[in-house]
């Protein structure tokens, strides 16, 4: 039999090894059918307690009955300490376990003698009593370093806890650029008597460095300036660990690179200099990606995009779009368009993205056809993970024709207008392709300067989307979405077509036809339908996940389109509701949703949505 159990003299103290001690975080055993033969028999436990061993045995996790012996008997000889460092994390350090193979102690067996068949395995685990704190110190502390709450006298003492009050005691000395601090003594005792463990751990925070020399390894298309540019690591200020983060995080958002690690020098650089070492593994430079989504009303859209990665060595990205859309739709023709984007990293800050731009598009709308161009340049900061800005200058042209309702009068348009969008875009959601928390919000502000008989003014829009996760791995999950845009200075009939609001299919109302709610107005004589200035939206959900990999959804979604304010006599409202199947995949869900119309005037009967990621 194997125990973890110390001698128990009074006023003796048993000590632990530090190193074991801290390194309880044993690799669990994965899911899988438990054999039949196994006993796993825990006295006095609590259910935390017998789930946690559960979960770390490795026989539990045998596969199937045909494991041969010398594999059960390596299992059952790791099981010792599997169980036990399950145990230490839950503050037991008196514990009794014993794994017996057909009746014999497994730690007893030599691995040259395993038996030829193992009929029976029984574990029995006495966990004896939980531990708790007594003294607890990490000396000396970085100022404004915090502990974890319960790394305190009288709370249980788990060893993890343990773990973490050192890393945040290290943390804190590298945080204020001390990068070789390290833990010079240690004093883990176990009191068994009185069932405390007192904990006290020195470090040495070392010289406080700066950032030295940066060197970079591995790359072999993209130049080494660029890298050292795009990393930002700043030479010659006091070492912080969280620059070293971004700075992998910046190369990384490049998509340049497959993999980027930054090494810190063993040794200082005189006097106070701590050098790095920029190792990458380039990406391939080319990448052909193509995209579906059909719909009942809306036909098929069809999209391909080529981007290559690092077009002139310093890890710019070229971006060519091409997209056809609307194949077979109801009502409209198709439209079609071209988009080149060429971003350059690195430019003014290493958080800041310079980017050119050019898109031709046809459009065929029920209520106008138009060819747009447009010709842009801008800028994308990173101000963290979930906070970014952009600006854009950008000179557009648009030449069309309006269609009456009736379709018997036509009206030619052309707009010309210099736009200054600036965006800010704050997401904290858990998981952007499939959310189960968090919250994304995006609002722009776009003043655009009219030429000729196109109107001045200026055009805002917000997206606010929520999500809230419920149960168990958040099974049940409620999305919400709030969208609005106004546009002001500008006379309707003088505004930008694509500048002005509808509302209708999958991205505002599904259940609605595409684009189906605008305003009418009066040229001429005649009723022409166009866009609104002002637009409120809204979508709520229930997503559930039913089981493996398939989910339902409900949702009901809701528009308003109006001009000159909100909530005009002269504007409308429209609504849709419906049901949608998702299907979870490693890039994101599949997505099948139906919906009908269920308020407004617009409806023209069941829709059929399909597509790759959440509606939103």
């Amino acid at each position: 039999m194997t125990q973890c159990r110390y001698p128990k003299r009074r006023h003796a103290l048993s000590r632990l090894p530090f190193v074991a001690f801290l390194a309880v975080a044993l690799t669990l055993g994965q899911t899988g059918h438990a054999l039949d033969r196994v006993q796993f028999q825990v006295s006095a436990a609590s259910d935390n307690l017998n789930d946690a061993l559960r979960a770390a045995s490795g026989l539990l996790a045998l596969e199937n009955e045909e494991d041969r012996p010398d594999q059960v008997l390596a299992a059952a000889r790791a099981e010792y300490g599997r169980l036990v460092g399950a145990l230490y994390a839950q503050g037991h350090y008196s514990a009794v376990v014993s794994v017996l193979l057909d009746g014999r102690e497994a730690a007893g067996i030599a691995p040259l003698d395993a038996p030829q068949r193992v009929s029976s395995i029984v574990v029995r685990v006495d966990p004896g009593p939980q531990f708790r704190f007594g003294q607890t110190a990490i000396v000396p502390l970085a100022p404004e370093t915090e502990l974890p709450d319960g790394f305190a006298p009288g709370e249980p003492a788990q060893s993890g806890l343990v773990r973490q009050a050192v890393t945040a005691g290290m943390d804190g000395w590298r945080g204020r650029g001390h990068a070789k601090a390290r833990v010079t003594g240690q004093d883990v005792v176990a009191d068994h008597p009185n069932r405390t463990l007192s904990a006290r751990v020195g470090i040495d925070p070392g010289p406080r460095l700066r950032f030295g020399p940066v060197d970079v390894t591995g790359q072999s298309r993209t130049r080494e300036n660029r890298v050292r540019k795009i990393a930002g690591i700043p030479q010659g200020e006091t070492y912080d660990p969280a620059e070293v983060a971004r700075a992998e995080s910046r190369l990384r958002r490049t998509g340049t690179f497959a993999s980027v690690t930054i090494t810190e020098d063993e040794g200082i650089t005189r006097p106070d200099l701590l050098g790095t070492t920029i190792t990458v593994v380039e990406e391939k430079p080319r990448n052909l990606s193509f995209g579906a989504e059909v719909s009942s009303l809306e036909g098929l859209d069809l999209s391909a995009a080529f981007m290559h990665r690092n077009l002139l060595g310093g890890a710019e990205r070229l971006r060519l779009e091409g997209s056809v859309t609307n194949i077979g739709a109801s009502g409209n023709g198709m439209d079609y368009g071209l988009k080149l984007t060429i971003d350059r990293p690195a430019t003014l800050t290493p958080d800041t993205t310079a980017r050119f731009s050019s898109e031709i598009r046809h459009l065929d709308e029920p209520d106008f056809r138009a060819d747009l161009a447009r010709l842009g340049i801008g800028f994308t900061h990173v101000f963290s993970d979930s906070l970014t800005g952009r600006v854009d200058l950008a000179y557009s042209i648009i030449d069309g024709t309006e269609i009456s309702d009736d379709r018997s009068s036509f009206n030619d348009f052309r707009f010309r207008s210099l736009s200054l969008p600036v965006a800010l875009t704050w997401d904290r959601r858990n998981d952007k392709n499939d959310a189960t928390r968090g919250y994304f919000i995006e609002a722009e502000v776009k003043p655009f300067l009219g030429f000729g008989t196109t109107g001045s003014g200026v055009r805002a829009t917000a997206d606010l989307r929520g999500y809230r996760g419920f149960g168990e791995d958040d099974r049940f999950v409620v999305a919400a979405r709030i969208q609005a845009g106004i546009v002001s200075g500008a006379g309707i009939s003088d505004t930008p077509r694509d500048d002005l609001f509808y509302s209708g299919g999958g991205g505002t109302v599904r259940g609605q036809p595409f684009q189906a709610l605008g305003v009418n107005i009066q040229l001429d004589g005649n009723t022409f339908k166009i866009g609104g200035t002002h637009f409120v939206g809204s979508s709520l959900e229930l997503r559930a996940k039913v089981s493996g990999n398939i989910g339902l959804v409900g949702f009901v979604d809701a528009g308003r389109v109006d001009f000159n304010s909100f909530l005009n006599p002269a504007g409308d409202w429209h609504a849709g509701a419906g049901l949608g199947v998702r299907y979870a995949t490693g890039f994101g869900p599949i997505r099948l949703d139906v919906a009908a119309p269920v308020g407004g005037n617009t409806g023209k009967g069941v829709q059929i949505y399909v597509g790759l990621g959440q509606a939103f």
